[in-house]
C-alpha cells in the first residue's frame, strides 16, 4: 500500500511506504477502529481508506517499513506525534493535508484511549496546522448563463450532419444534450456535489414539488429545492432518457442520469463533458463541477440569502465551511469598488 506526497516542489511526488510483508489492517486495534468507523460513525469507504493510509504512514515512520502487526500502540509519545507531522511539513505538504493526517491519528488514539488500549493520546495537545485559505473559483452569473446554454447550442450545430436525430448516434446525442443541460441546471440550482448528483434516482426526485432528496457525506440526507429552469430541464431529460432506453430495448433504470449503455452516469463522465462545454463557451478550463457548487453559494449570498440557509442547502456540518463564501462576496465588492471609485 502506497501513497503519494509532494517532495520538495509541488510538481514532484514521492511514495510513502507502509509496513511491508503485512497490511496495517492486520493489526487488531486498527481493524477494531475500522469497524468503529463503519458501524458507529457511518463513515464512507473513501474516509475509511484515508484513515488507513494515515495510520499506515505513522506505523512506517514509527516502527519502520518492515514492522509487522500487532504494533505497540502504547509506545508513541508527544514527540513521536510531532516528528510525524514535521516530516510532512518538511516534504512540502499543504497545511490542510497535514491537518487531516493529524485529525486521523488524533481520532485513532482517542478511540484506543476509550478502549483502554493506550494510556494517553500523543496527538491530543498538538496544535492544528493553520490552513492557507484560498478563495474558491467562482463563475459570474453571466458566465453561468453561457455555460448552461452550451449543451443545447452544440447539439443544434451538430444536427444535419452524421448525428441526425433519426440515427442511433443522433438519438443518443439528443438525449445527451438534454441530460447535460439538466446536469448543469441541477448542479447550479441546488449546489449539490457531483457524487450526490450521480447518485440521484427517480424515487429521490419530486418534479411536482420541485425538490430532490440528496444523500450527502456520511450518508446524511437533505432536501434540495429545484428552481423552475432546473425542474423543466430535468423533466425533459427524464423523458428523453426513457425514450432512448425504449429505443435500445433496454430496461428502464432508476438512475436519473445514464450513459450510452444505459448505466448510471459517473462523476468522471460529468467532468469530461463539462470540459467540452467550458471550451465551447470560452470559459476558464480550470472550472470543475465543484465550481458550480461554489457559484451557487456565492450567488445566493450576493443576493442576500441567510448564511445558515446556505449552510443547510450545501449540507455543511459546520458553519465555518460556508463562511468562505462570504469572503468571496466581500472580495468581489472590493474589486468593483476598485474599478468604480475615483480614489479607490
Amino acid at each position: 500500500m502506497t501513497a503519494k506526497r509532494p517532495a520538495g516542489g509541488r510538481g514532484r511526488a514521492e511514495k510513502v511506504s507502509l509496513p511491508v510483508g503485512s497490511r496495517v489492517l492486520d493489526d487488531p486495534a486498527v481493524a477494531q477502529f475500522v469497524r468503529h468507523l463503519r458501524a458507529e460513525r457511518n463513515a464512507s469507504e473513501h474516509t475509511v481508506a484515508a484513515y488507513i493510509m494515515d495510520i499506515g504512514q505513522f506505523c512506517a515512520q514509527m516502527w519502520g517499513v518492515d514492522a509487522r502487526p500487532p504494533f505497540p500502540w502504547k509506545t508513541p509519545d508527544r514527540f513521536s506525534a510531532r516528528r510525524f507531522l514535521a516530516s510532512f511539513q518538511k516534504a512540502g505538504l499543504a497545511p490542510a493535508t497535514a491537518s487531516r493526517k493529524m485529525s486521523s491519528l488524533r481520532s485513532f488514539f482517542r478511540f484506543l484511549l476509550r478502549e483502554e488500549l493506550v494510556k494517553a493520546n500523543p496527538f491530543a495537545s498538538l496544535q492544528q496546522p493553520k490552513p492557507r485559505r484560498r478563495l474558491p473559483l467562482v463563475l459570474s452569473p453571466e458566465e453561468m448563463l453561457r455555460l448552461l446554454a452550451t449543451p443545447r447550442q452544440l447539439r443544434q450545430q451538430a444536427r444535419g450532419g452524421a448525428k441526425r436525430s433519426d440515427t442511433p448516434a443522433g438519438a443518443f446525442a439528443d438525449y445527451a444534450a438534454r441530460r447535460d443541460t439538466a446536469i448543469l441546471e441541477v448542479l447550479y440550482s441546488t449546489g449539490m456535489r457531483i457524487a450526490e448528483l450521480c447518485g440521484l434516482t427517480d424515487a429521490r426526485v419530486d418534479l411536482l414539488s420541485g425538490v430532490a432528496l440528496v444523500r450527502g457525506k456520511g450518508k446524511k440526507e437533505r432536501f434540495a429545492p429545484l428552481g423552475r429552469p432546473a425542474t423543466l430541464a430535468l423533466q425533459a431529460a427524464l423523458e428523453a432518457r426513457d425514450a432512448w432506453l425504449a429505443r435500445r430495448g433496454a430496461e428502464r433504470t432508476s438512475a436519473v442520469f445514464v450513459n450510452r449503455l444505459g448505466g448510471p452516469l459517473t462523476p468522471r463522465s460529468v467532468e469530461r463533458a463539462l470540459k467540452t462545454y467550458l471550451e465551447a463557451a470560452d470559459l476558464d478550463p480550470r472550472v470543475s463541477p465543484h465550481v458550480l457548487r461554489h457559484s451557487f453559494a456565492t450567488h445566493m449570498l450576493d443576493a442576500g440569502a441567510d448564511l445558515r440557509s446556505v449552510q443547510e442547502l450545501l449540507g455543511h456540518a459546520n458553519l465555518s465551511s460556508t463562511q468562505i463564501y462570504t469572503h468571496v462576496s466581500v472580495q468581489r465588492l472590493k474589486e468593483e469598488y476598485g474599478k468604480a471609485h475615483p480614489r479607490a
